[in-house]
């Protein structure tokens, strides 16, 4: 009884090992991406201060940026320039986009969860 289980585990932890297949982003309307339209956004970036990065669960490449009021105190969404102030420390986001799920401050200052992928 033993030995079937154990070569099931594994088998179990070496398909864990396989390489992870790219996505299929089609259903994103990015199916035609220009390899020179994506480098010149990276450039417009990077010009700005910001990264060029993969984010969310389809991977694409996204422009990450310091606001300037990032760590600014808030007490309400309209108080940061991205509008994006953080429930927990009461203060603008760092980073935009701020993706995961993130407990917000709304316009009139009440918590609210906002997920962004």
């Amino acid at each position: 009884m033993r030995i079937p289980l154990l070569i099931l585990l594994s088998a179990l932890g070496l398909s864990a090992c396989q390489q992870e297949q790219p996505r299929d982003v089609s259903g994103y309307g990015v199916s035609t991406i220009d390899p020179n339209t994506t480098q010149t956004e990276k450039t417009a970036c990077e010009a700005r201060g910001g990264t060029f990065r993969p984010a969310g669960l389809a991977g694409l490449m996204t422009c990450f940026e310091t606001p300037k009021d990032a760590g600014k105190s808030c007490g309400k969404s309209g108080d940061c320039s991205t509008g994006q102030c953080l429930a927990r420390s009461r203060s603008c986001s760092p980073i935009t986009p701020l993706f995961g799920c993130n407990e917000v401050l709304d316009a009139e200052g009440r918590v609210v969860s906002l997920c962004v992928d």
